[in-house]
């Protein structure tokens, strides 16, 4: 495939941009503190085509069994920062990439600019020989960009966000890192890039729909999404983000490869997504942080129960922790995320209510049954 002329990005063994093959990445479900079954799975993904493996990390406990994790794994490792920035020091020596999201670097220490946080992080990242991606989803914009713009425009400050950080980290010397811009709509997640891509072509760019969701129907959207940007040269490394359980997470590298193929064979042309005029469920990928295995099975059974209403335009999210669970549905007509016992339940940005995970599906289908009806029966 024909690449747009990005710059080159070293995380371990790989390089992004500057004309090599797109590196397909995956994440780690298993627990972090879990060493023995984090690294095993690290080792798989690895072994079945993923140039780079992302692992999160949200404690101290999470850090020191990094440290462990590194040794047993040839894997090239990505660190997934969320609130505690400063963890950046303990994780940087034992991978390969950094990853931190600008929306969320406001929760730790909010007195702290934050410039000053992104000059921690470049700082730790030269020191320990490590790329950085700056990590933007649609769901944890930054909320000082966001006021910036009308409440309608959700691409504006997510583009704001990313160039703002591109500028801080070439003023301050560091130009080893990429950007990822994803949103649950993969129009949007063309829109997006396509943007950046124009403005700041020399930036690598990780490809992806956050939330994508169950198979097939995560594959889906996110093939839509992908092809028409690898086709127009943008874009240096993908990861299919799918809801499934632990032993299946290599079919994450396997659709990856497999979009991949299509878009260097110009002759497959990408078909419309099937589900735009109908219900919409956005799942977030399994990951460490996810607080009940349930979880994932909570996803396939609300796919299931609400097939009586597929032919209605609402979006429903699943989340699987609180990370991402307070933020990203506030977007969806409906949303459900879940906690280590309990599963908590929105309509937009409103709280409805705490639910014990057998007490969610008929709790939900009630909430769905009044919108249909509000909504004259679509």
């Amino acid at each position: 495939m024909q690449r747009n002329p990005t710059r080159p990005v070293r995380i371990g063994t790989v390089t992004l941009g500057n004309g090599h093959p797109v590196v397909i990445q995956s994440m780690c479900a298993t627990k972090t503190t879990d060493i023995q079954a984090t690294a095993a799975q690290a080792e798989r993904l690895r072994r079945a085509g993923a140039g780079v493996v992302r692992i999160a990390v949200d404690s101290r406990r999470d850090a020191q069994a990094l440290a462990e994790i590194r040794q047993r794994t040839e894997a090239n490792l990505s660190v997934d920062l969320q609130e505690n920035y400063r963890l950046a020091a303990e994780v940087a020596p034992h991978v390969n990439k950094l990853r931190y999201n600008p929306g969320h670097l406001y929760h730790h220490e909010p007195h702290v600019p934050w410039e000053d946080k992104v000059r921690y992080l470049a700082a730790i990242a030269a020191q320990s020989d490590c790329a950085l991606r700056v990590g933007i989803n649609c769901g944890s914009v930054d909320p000082a960009i966001r006021a910036e713009f009308p409440a309608e425009d959700t691409i504006g400050p997510m583009l704001a966000s990313a160039l703002a950080h591109c500028e801080l980290l070439d003023r301050l010397g560091f130009t080893r890192y990429c950007v990822s811009l994803k949103d649950s709509d993969p129009r949007k997640v063309v829109e997006v890039n396509r943007r950046f891509a124009a403005q700041r072509p020399d930036v690598p760019l990780h490809l992806g729909v956050t939330e994508a969701g169950l198979p097939p129907e995560g594959v889906w959207k996110t093939r839509a999404a992908l092809l028409p940007l690898l086709r127009e040269g943008i874009g240096d490394t993908i990861r299919v983000s799918l809801t499934v359980p632990n032993h299946r997470k290599h079919e994450e590298v396997e659709a990856g490869q497999q979009i991949l193929a299509e878009a260097a064979a110009p002759e497959v042309q990408p078909a419309d997504p099937p589900w735009p005029n109908g219900l919409n469920i956005v799942s977030c990928p399994s990951c460490s942080r996810v607080e009940n295995a349930a979880f994932v099975e909570l996803a396939e059974e609300i796919r299931r129960m609400t097939r009586y209403a597929a032919h209605v335009p609402l979006t429903i999210a699943v989340m699987g922790c609180r990370v991402n669970g307070p933020g990203e549905t506030d977007e969806a007509d409906l949303g459900v995320w879940c906690g280590p016992k309990a599963v908590n339940l929105k309509r937009g940005a409103v709280h409805l209510g705490t639910y014990r995970y057998e007490e969610i599906l008929a709790r939900l289908r009630l909430e769905l049954d009044r919108l249909i009806a509000e909504r004259g029966g679509q």
